[in-house]
């Protein structure tokens, strides 16, 4: 019998995606089934989704053991995969079903295969346009004329199904038969791309060898912005296509994906999958089952398709790496980058890490020889790095309450005279961080969060950005309620695209700021329009750093360069370097040359000056000394933990409890420092209290901490977090 095979009656174990803590035994159904099954089962009166994870623990009476209900038609769950959520759930201690539901995190998957009805426009226009159908039109447009199911539709445009079923009477949309999860169209890596240069088919020749050796490795992929590191990871893709492989591609920004799909499609001469929450439920299954079949060969996605079936998955390339949005902050908290490199390892797959401004983590794994590392040093084709410059604001005479110096007013109106456009950066979404009354001083906070709320002006409400929490701006103070009283303190893009307007009046203005679309599509159709040139002037948060190419666009300003040197984050150097540099890499583009102005009280600061004088390599070694000495990541290891109940003392209770009975990481060389109040103490409702766990490099924290938190007893009232290698210290 092969030991992967379970006969019918055959006890067997099955992990569901349900929160228990371990693997539940079952009889094997009709036709048996294999280890890696996906399977329905029963549990209590429901029936949920689980897989077959191996041999059954055989301590039960089998007379009591109930038959898996049946086995889902998808391929098994490959070894490879099995083991890379044992590992991730290991690394990050997390519960396996947690980890398994993010490789389950599919639609429809229980449904058998069929032929099902879809929605696409049609030509016929409606006899009357109400509101509800404006909405489904509109819908149908954002998504770029995707199908949909019926249900799906009226979903997402809030509308009943009638109004659906009256739009296919009258022609505006068409409904057809179609089988469900059809393979993606054939991506043939021979199709023509673009011409390199000599650094790029270097770079290109070099990862191809590694991609063709079959071998796991890891190569950082360095280059200034606009070197086009794109190009250069495009053809290790084609060369992961003819040894007949899968590639998945990472993108830290859903409204990327539209620009490098179309970059992508012209290389390979056909669309790729994609996975992320732009992506409608129906193409979301189609993507997870092709990809499990190899009908998929490529994946454009968010941090999570690193969780797909792959078949035989070949490289991962993680664009823009040093990004931020590659950890996850709740949930599940891991961080993609290194799980990219963790899931490669276990299927002998490369992994390229694309940056012009590479995490420390990454850098220093490269300068160690654990990764390979490939440099591009010049911008492609005719384009030049932009000039950078400091406005020393202490120079600079502004009136009150406003932000764009005399020099940065006059630069954006030289770009506008010769057509071009100018980015004006601050990384501060709202119309101002803080709403303070004039008359007692009171200033608005969130009711559930330790928060100041931030007047949205745009959407007239004050707004968390801890908890997502929104009211109505109030006419009067909540607190002493006297009427008019009420003022913004501090700008936000929305504030600064207001001041924006009177300083440039005849100015086309664009906000790129997360908020103020209500969905990617809409965003993705806002960075095109600014790509074609119709905006003079764009005004937008760190989404604009990410990787967005303006033809026209020439001058960057960056209204508070100092913003984020303030707090005692140990990352706040190496984030400010590399949003600065990432920011000034929008200007000059193309043949047109760039110019980055940055407005700062501290130009003198060893990280502008760093950033101005362009010495990366010089600044990397020193914050790399600066790390070293104090035995922190890179260079040592940091677990957070973050103990919360709805009650205080709930949450201290516990985290006492925590540091009394630390013997066990005292005794491996581990510190914890704490329990003390978050820096945000109080989200959604729920008191904060914090913990930090250092150790030396070679300590196996994981283990360590296990042992410490099971002994520690914690009320169905408090939860406590582990954050292994935290990013963020709030």
């Amino acid at each position: 019998m092969d030991p992967e095979f379970f006969d019918a009656g055959q006890p067997c174990a099955v992990l569901t995606t349900q929160p228990l803590d371990r693997a539940l035994d079952y009889l094997a159904p009709e036709g048996g089934c294999w280890l890696g099954a996906y399977v329905e089962v029963p549990l209590g009166p429901r029936r949920v989704m689980g897989v077959v994870w191996g041999p059954a623990a055989g301590d039960y009476d089998r007379a009591k053991l109930r038959a898996i209900h049946r086995v889902l038609d998808v391929p098994p769950m490959r070894e490879e995969l099995r083991t890379f959520i044992i590992k991730a759930a290991d690394y990050t201690l997390t519960p396996l079903p947690a980890m398994l539901r993010l490789a389950t995190r599919a639609p429809g998957l229980t449904d058998p295969p069929a032929t099902r009805r879809i929605l696409r426009l049609g030509q016929g226009e409606p006899d009357r346009m109400t509101d509800a159908r404006q909405r489904v039109l509109e819908v149908i447009h954002e998504y770029g004329g995707l199908a949909f199911t019926q249900r799906e539709l009226a979903d997402m445009a809030g509308v009943t199904t009638s109004v659906i079923k009256g739009l296919v009477k009258q022609g505006a949309l068409t409904e057809e038969d179609a089988p469900k999860d059809l393979p993606f169209p054939h991506l043939d890596p021979a199709h023509k791309g673009k011409d390199l240069t000599e650094d790029q088919a270097a770079a290109a020749a070099s990862l191809a060898k590694g991609i063709n050796s079959g071998l796991y490795g890891t190569t950082l992929l360095k280059g200034v912005t606009g070197s086009g590191k794109t190009e250069v990871y495009l053809e290790a893709v084609a060369a992961c296509l003819r040894q007949g492989r899968q590639a998945l591609v990472l993108l830290p920004e859903i409204a990327l994906t539209s620009e490098f799909l179309t970059r992508l499609e012209a290389r390979f001469g056909g669309r790729p999958a994609e996975w992320h929450s732009g992506v409608t439920m129906t193409d979301r299954r189609r993507t997870w089952k092709m990809v499990a079949e190899g009908g998929a060969q490529v994946v454009v996605g968010a941090r999570s398709a690193l969780f797909l079936p792959f078949r035989d998955l070949g490289l991962i390339v993680v664009d823009e790496e040093h990004d931020t949005s590659y950890k996850q902050e709740d949930g599940v908290l891991y961080n993609a980058r290194d799980m990219a490199v963790l899931r490669a390892s276990l299927c002998s797959a490369r992994v390229v890490l694309a940056s012009a401004t590479p995490s420390l983590e990454s850098w220093a794994n490269a300068e160690a020889g654990k990764y390979e590392r490939l440099n591009l040093t010049s911008r492609f084709g005719a384009s030049v790095m932009p000039e950078m410059r400091a406005i020393d604001m202490r120079a600079e005479t502004l009136a009150a309450s406003t932000w764009i110096s005399p020099t940065l007013r006059k630069a954006v109106e030289e770009r506008m005279s010769l057509g071009q456009q100018s980015l004006l950066f601050l990384n501060r979404r709202g119309y101002a961080p803080v709403t303070i009354c004039r008359a007692c001083g009171h200033q608005v906070a969130c009711p559930h969060c330790d928060a100041r709320m931030v007047e949205h002006r745009f959407l007239k409400r004050l707004m968390c950005h801890q908890c997502g929490e929104t009211i109505p701006m109030p006419e009067a103070c909540p607190s002493c309620h006297v009427e008019g009283k009420l003022a913004p303190v501090g700008p936000g893009v929305e504030r600064l695209a207001e001041e924006a307007a009177k300083v440039f009046p005849e100015a086309r203005i664009a906000v790129l700021s997360s908020d103020l679309f209500g969905s990617a599509r809409a965003l993705k159709e806002e960075i095109k329009r600014i790509a074609d040139g119709a905006a003079d002037i764009v005004i937008g948060t760190q989404m604009v750093a990410k990787g967005h190419n303006f033809p026209l666009l020439t001058l960057v300003g960056v209204i508070d360069a100092d913003l984020g040197l303030q707090g005692s984050d140990l990352r706040a150097a190496e984030r400010t370097f590399q949003l600065m540099r990432q920011v000034a890499g929008r200007a000059g583009r193309t043949e047109l040359k760039g110019l980055a102005l940055l407005q700062t009280f501290q130009p003198e600061h060893p990280v502008l000056r760093a950033i101005l004088s362009g010495d990366e390599e010089g600044f990397w070694q020193a914050e790399a000394a600066e790390r070293q000495a104090a035995g922190v990541p890179p260079y040592g290891r940091m677990v957070g933990i973050i103990v919360s109940s709805e009650e205080l003392n709930d949450a201290f209770d516990v985290a006492n409890q925590l540091t009394r009975h630390s013997e066990v990481l005292r005794e491996a060389g581990a510190q914890v420092y704490g329990p003390a109040p978050a820096p945000i103490a109080r989200i959604r409702g729920r008191h904060r209290v914090r913990l930090l766990v250092k150790s030396p490099k070679g300590v196996f924290l994981q283990k360590v901490i296990a042992l410490w938190v099971r002994n520690v007893r914690v009320r169905n009232t408090t939860r406590l977090t582990i954050d292994i290698d935290p990013q963020n210290f709030l």
